[in-house]
């Protein structure tokens, strides 16, 4: 049986363009999409467009959802949230658990979002390398099987994107992907195994970062 897990990480965001708007944020660990980032993420629908992909399934961060959306609008399909895909919760990159836009909120902005979906994964502030790799990972392998024989798309962030695909692929992942921002990953279950297609594809972007930045 043949299935295709999509593992998209989100576009380009605004405190990377405007470091300064960090400062002033009211939720300062949940930036929006930067102006390049909305062409992103609206090339990454395009190269979707005609992938078969039955379910979207993204982090609830507002940069993840804005990159889902411009997927979910082009293949006319409804947004899933799944806190297993979220941001790496690194007391490094965050001084306390991030706060976002409730579901309700988000839903309302963004209407394609499925209120009824439960996340099957929960993700616990704070977390270390193996702990955001595991449930990742454990979120790839869940909604696969729950979903099979189906295609999916998962929009997660750099860790979760890699942790994602190392619990489908195994540790070859971890020196395989490349997830810079808006990149591709495609992995094809062929029982008994699943295989790396994609490891970080860019081709589908007018414009790269030239220094993945993992977070």
């Amino acid at each position: 049986m043949t299935q295709i897990v999509w593992i998209a990480r989100h576009a380009n965001r605004l405190d990377f363009v405007n470091p300064d708007w960090f400062l002033t944020a009211e939720r300062r660990y949940d930036p929006p999409l930067s102006d390049d980032g909305m062409v992103q993420a609206q090339q990454l629908a395009k190269r979707l467009k005609h992938e078969k992909i039955k379910h979207i399934f993204a982090s609830p961060f507002l940069r993840t959802v804005q990159t889902a959306n411009a997927v979910a609008e082009v293949l006319d399909l409804p947004i899933k949230l799944e806190t297993g895909l979220s941001e790496w919760l690194n007391p490094a990159w965050m001084t306390e658990e991030p706060v976002k836009l409730p579901t309700r909120l988000l839903a309302e902005l963004f209407p394609r979002i499925d209120i009824s979906y439960t996340p099957r994964i929960a993700a616990n502030y704070p977390e270390t390398r193996e702990q955001v790799r595991s449930r990742s990972g454990q979120t790839a392998r869940c909604l696969s099987c729950e979903f099979l024989p189906e295609h999916i798309l998962l929009v997660a962030h750099g860790a979760s994107v890699l942790g994602a695909a190392m619990g489908l692929v195994g540790e070859i992942a971890q020196t395989e992907v490349k997830a810079s921002l808006c990149s591709l990953v495609k992995v094809v279950r062929e029982e008994p195994k699943w295989l790396l297609e994609l490891k970080g594809d860019t081709s589908h972007l007018s414009e790269i970062e030239e220094v993945i930045r993992f977070n």
